[in-house]
């Protein structure tokens, strides 16, 4: 099941999109021009997820590590629902 959530990417600024949540992936999607193509519609792999840790940043702020050693931080709005999510 797809779970939406309403995030921003931390990467040259704060660039406002959504996450989606399923069993396989999350990923990062806006239609803001000004974001790089790779970074428009970002797929993490959760098997590529090393950790991730949390900071509060105004709002709950997400960096997933990767495997690979890249580093993608997200302010996640309701971060309750989405561990909840991202945990099941």
């Amino acid at each position: 099941m797809k779970s939406y959530f309403i995030c921003s990417l931390c990467h040259k600024g704060v660039l406002g999109g959504g996450l989606i949540v399923d069993e396989d992936t999350i990923t990062y999607k806006t239609g803001k021009v000004t974001v790089e193509n790779r970074y428009r519609n970002l797929v993490l792999n959760r098997r590529d997820i090393l950790s991730v840790s949390w900071k509060w940043v105004v709002f709950p702020k997400a960096t997933f590590e990767m495997k690979n050693g890249e580093l993608y931080s997200f302010l996640i709005f309701n971060k309750r629902r989405f561990i909840k999510v991202y945990e099941s």
